[in-house]
């Protein structure tokens, strides 16, 4: 057996929100590391949000999400993963602790996620379903769900780090390490194979694993424009990380790392939008990303100069 985990993230570059990094890791037998799990486990998930049945969608978070079509199936599949867990989040701030232990006494500091304590989280009627469903056709071909984990860096915090390293992507790197970590963790002592979603043009990851895990014997074992991999040896233990050029559609775990940062998102996001609405109606809501959070900004100034807030804490540094 092993641990295969992927990873994505969702907010890289809006000027307003969280960034959020995700792992969804998952106990599978060693020979089927390199199966479609979509094809493997299609009687409960499908990567379409249409004639469902029963199923989770899972799949890019772009493809399952958008601000017509709503949370919902966001929702859907990251609870029913959750559940299948043993995890029942009651409020946004349940799902926020659950997936980032660290995220909550930060939260804590903002106004505008005051609310997330009492925003009941009501899931659909099939959710308890929907993950046993999932549960038994993982069970089936001898696998299981391992983990759901977040970062969450809200907007001080993210800010604080980028002015430390100078480099956004240095920030979101250290966050791909510290979920790489932890899946190695859930292994004990099995094999690890991680993908990671490649989000920008970068091909060679050696330096960055050599000063992460100087112990590691590495080898590159591909180094090209569609994937990086490598392999990294702990003695008798084995990590295999791949950074994969578009892998929240080519590799279910990531396509669900994917959703969860994004479901994550959301639920902040909405705090936000809620927040600064209720002090001032005539704001519109803000999705965050850089033409309409530059836009919210504005429309904040004019409409409401009695706003007062910290701007460390609601713009992002980049």
């Amino acid at each position: 057996m092993a641990i295969l985990a992927g990873i994505d993230e969702a907010g890289y570059g809006p000027l307003l929100g969280p960034m959020v990094v995700s792992s969804a890791a998952f106990e599978i037998p060693d020979e089927l590391l390199k199966a479609d799990l979509w094809k493997l486990l299609k009687d409960s998930i499908s990567r379409s949000k249409m004639r469902l049945k029963g199923r989770l969608v899972i799949a890019d978070s772009k493809k399952v999400f958008t601000p017509a079509s709503g949370i919902g199936h966001l929702q859907r599949s990251v609870l029913a993963c959750m559940k299948a867990l043993g995890h029942v989040p009651q409020t946004a701030a349940d799902v926020v602790a659950l997936l980032d232990p660290e995220a909550p006494s930060r939260l804590g500091e903002y106004p505008w996620f005051a609310d997330i304590e009492n925003r009941i989280i009501e899931p659909p009627a099939d959710i308890g379903i929907a993950a046993s469903v999932l549960a038994r056709s993982l069970a089936a071909k001898g696998m299981g769900l391992a983990a759901l984990r977040s970062v969450c860096f809200d907007v001080a915090h993210y800010n604080k780090l980028v002015s430390a390293t100078k480099n956004k992507s240095t920030v979101a790197f250290g966050a791909v390490i510290r979920l790489i970590i932890e899946a190695m963790k859930l292994a004990e002592g099995q094999n690890t194979q991680v993908v990671v979603d490649r989000q920008s043009g970068r091909v060679n990851y050696i330096g960055a694993l050599q000063l992460n895990f100087p112990s590691a014997e590495l080898t590159v074992l591909r180094q090209d424009e569609g994937m990086s991999s490598y392999e990294l040896k702990f003695g008798d233990r084995m990590l295999r990380v791949h950074f994969v050029l578009k892998g929240d559609d080519r590799v279910l775990p990531v396509a669900l790392a994917s959703m969860t940062s994004k479901y994550l998102r959301e639920i902040l996001m909405e705090s936000h939008n809620r927040y600064f609405i209720g002090l001032c109606p005539e704001l519109r809501p803000t999705a965050g990303y850089w033409k309409d959070g530059t836009r919210f900004l504005a429309d904040l100034k004019a409409l409401a100069p009695h706003v007062r807030y910290d701007p460390d804490m609601l713009v992002r540094c980049h």
